[in-house]
């Protein structure tokens, strides 16, 4: 699912409230990190992610690996916390505009 300009621009005011959910540590991307953001996003749909690294391209490169792992959209990455959304197909939570 792809999310429109509208819908990204309604989620970012909705997580401009949000304090982080998961915080990275220095072992960066591992598989209890990966478990925690799954069960963030089927819990909440829409998360912060406090992002570890020291450079741009290396938070980047983070960030593409847990949006692949996730399945989740990227709503927005300003330094080092980046916000993310996926639908819980089942019992969904946030209510998108068209």
């Amino acid at each position: 699912m792809s999310l429109s300009k509208n819908q990204i621009r309604y989620l970012r005011g909705l997580s401009h409230a949000l304090n982080p959910v998961i915080l990275m540590g220095q072992k960066g991307v591992t598989e209890g990190l990966l478990g925690e953001l799954d069960l963030a996003l089927a819990h909440h749909e829409l998360v912060k992610v406090k992002l570890a690294g020291g450079d741009r391209d290396e938070r980047a490169e983070i960030l593409a690996a847990l949006l692949k792992a996730s399945k989740a959209e990227l709503v927005q990455s300003i330094g080092h916390t980046a916000s993310l959304f996926r639908r819980n197909a089942e019992q969904p939570k946030i209510t998108l505009p068209k």
